[in-house]
Order: structure tokens, then sequence, then C-alpha cells
């Protein structure tokens, strides 16, 4: 039995969710797990194949990872406009504490008020986590809950950011 296409499956592929596990095949036959860039630099390089059991319902099915670029665009390995909604260029930020946030004194993070002045959208929160690692120093949690809000002075995001890193 051949393993199915996860290209076949569009952008509807699960593949970053929880359930879906990876396996690597190398091409001395040891077989590993993970997803991680490695993997892909592998799999690209012809040196492994990757595949991914997505649980159903009733049984698990077996995909070929065949898509290698849609695979690189949903791990955040390329950048894809499209599936975050942040284009790649420093971001026109402004934020404020949340005054509906019930802070905690003691939590290293705090809730805060975020708008994108430059025309992006949040869509994917790790990769902008990462850009406002990278452009502000700024670390933002993405283990927890977030939101979005639009009115007339357009979309802000509710999220937690750790607060020694606030200092600009």
């Amino acid at each position: 039995m051949e393993p199915r296409s996860a290209a076949a499956t569009g952008k509807d592929f699960p593949y970053t969710a929880r359930t879906t596990c990876y396996i690597e095949v190398h091409d001395d036959g040891t077989v590993t797990h993970g997803n991680d860039r490695a993997a892909y630099e592998r799999a690209v390089a012809g040196k492994s194949r990757l595949f991914a059991v997505w649980p159903g319902e009733w049984s698990s099915h077996l995909f070929a990872i065949d898509d290698l670029d849609e695979y690189a665009k949903a791990h955040g390995i390329k950048h894809d406009e499209e599936r975050t909604g942040l284009k790649e260029h420093v971001h026109d930020v402004q934020w404020e504490p949340n005054p509906y946030a019930k802070d905690n004194p003691r939590s290293p993070y705090i809730g805060v008020s975020v708008t994108l002045n430059c025309g992006c959208s949040i869509q994917d929160l790790r990769t902008f986590a990462t850009h406002m690692q990278e452009q502000r120093g700024w670390t933002v949690a993405t283990s927890g809950g977030w939101g979005s809000s639009s009115g007339p002075e357009g979309t802000r995001y509710s999220l937690r950011v750790r607060r020694k890193s606030l200092a600009d």
C-alpha cells in the first residue's frame, strides 16, 4: 500500500496540527521522527523522505510529504505571507498595556494591545513572535490565548509579552 499524497489534499493538510506525527526515513534505512529544519533540508537534498501520520476518527492515515515547499511554509522554514498575514519587513507597531488584562504582578508576562500600522495582520502568532523578537527584542508568549478586535482605528491584537522586553 502506498501512502497518500499530502500535496493532493492541498492547503487542508494539517501540517502543524498537534496530532500529526512526522516520520523521516533516511537513505540508509534509519527511521527518526520530528519536523525540524534539518529534516526538511535532508529531504530537499534527497537524503531522506518525510512522511506524516494523521490520526483519523477510526484509523490513522499515512501521507508522503511530497510538497516540501508547502511543508516548509507551514512550519515557518520559508516565509508565507498568505498563511501568516505578515510581510517580511520591519513592522510599524504601536502597543500599550491592555487595560482589560488581569495581570498577575508576579507574572513575567503582561497583556498588551498591539496595532500594526504597516498593513499586516497577525494570522500566525509564532511568526509574529519571531518577527518581534528579531525586530524589537520582544518575547511574545505563543502558548496562551490571544485575540483581535476590529474598530474604526483598525485591528487591535491582544497578546502577552514578557515585561522586560517592552523597554522600547
